[in-house]
């Protein structure tokens, strides 16, 4: 059976203070490139398989691109987001329908409470229940079935791993990793999930973020327009508030979380980091990689720590602030 790398192996990479006593441990594995590509620093064993879960999308919604889903802007940046359903998040994944001939009963990811708290209780008091449409994943979703009905394709199976889409989407992934996917598993949205090392999908962040739109390779014309749809529309990668949309609005750094503790970073430089907490909590996911990324000359310290009060990072005990989470790296 396929695994990730073990305990033994991995190294301590954030810890939880209460009140001056270490509480809590994360470890994991972490890779940092540097512009050119090259390996500036690698903690823990970064050549063992993850699961990239949601950092993938940003290759998932490049092979729906180059499939034939015409996207741009706000579109384009929430097919590879991790929204928190707001009704601006549904309206942008409606309009995708929409051009798509669909419906919401399309949606083939499961039906959900939107993360956003106003527009949970919105719904609740409205008496409407989960949708589909306010799935985290619902924007990659759309966006596969623009492909779908772009390249006439069968939009009702579209999630098969041996449909004509996802085939395009393993071979896109393969360009970008460089390496031949051999485990694929189901996300938590239904869509096939490939498992690969950390330095793979470090090196696929690394390219599409060093892409140009001036490309004359049309999957890197479309990466360098996604890289720049997200930094213009930080809103739509995760939502007002949250760690991703934080770090793309205050630092200019495309941030992407996936589940089970995984996290990719490209700075403004193209520096990049990948690193995923074996443990599979992500709340001091953000905070190390940004750490990093600082240790890499990447981004200003004070730049970064101006900005670490809009992260969740504070321990509260009897309602007041009596410890932090911080990176060990």
């Amino acid at each position: 059976m396929p695994e990730t790398f073990a305990v033994t192996d991995a190294v301590e990479l954030a810890v939880v203070e209460r009140s001056g006593f270490v509480e809590s441990r994360h470890s994991g594995s972490a890779i940092v490139l540097a512009p050119d590509g090259a390996v500036v620093n690698a903690l823990g064993p970064v050549d063992e398989p993850i699961l990239p879960r949601s950092t993938l999308k940003p290759l998932q919604a490049l092979a729906s691109v180059t499939a034939g889903a015409a996207l741009e802007g706000a579109h384009l940046a929430v097919a590879t987001a991790s929204h928190s359903g707001t009704d601006r998040h549904v309206s942008l994944v409606t309009d995708i329908l929409s051009t798509a001939g669909l419906s919401e009963d399309a949606l083939q990811c499961p039906p959900s409470w939107p993360g956003d708290a106003a527009a949970r209780d919105d719904m609740t008091r409205e008496l409407i229940g989960p949708q589909r449409v306010r799935m985290n994943c619902s924007g990659k979703h759309a966006a596969m079935l623009l492909a779908c009905t772009a390249s006439g394709w069968d939009p009702a199976s579209y999630l098969d791993p041996m449909h004509p889409l996802q085939v395009h989407t393993r071979e896109v992934i393969e360009r970008l990793t460089g390496t031949k996917i051999t485990a694929t598993a189901t996300d938590g949205c239904g869509a096939p999930v490939y498992g690969m090392s950390l330095q793979a999908l470090a090196r696929a962040v690394h390219r599409i973020g060093a892409s140009s739109e001036r490309s004359p390779f049309a999957l890197h014309r479309s990466a360098g327009a996604l890289v720049r749809a997200v930094r213009e529309n930080p809103w739509v990668i995760q939502g007002p508030g949250l760690p991703d949309t934080v770090v793309v609005e205050r630092l200019g750094v495309f941030a992407k979380h996936g589940a089970e503790g995984v996290m990719i970073m490209i700075a403004p430089d193209g520096t990049t980091v990948a690193m995923k907490m074996l443990d599979g909590s992500s709340r001091a996911s953000a905070v190390t990689a940004l750490t990093l990324l600082v240790r890499a000359g990447a981004l200003g310290a004070a730049d970064v720590a101006a900005m670490l009060a809009d992260l969740p990072l504070t321990i509260t005990g009897g309602g007041r602030d009596v410890g932090v989470i911080r990176p060990t790296v």
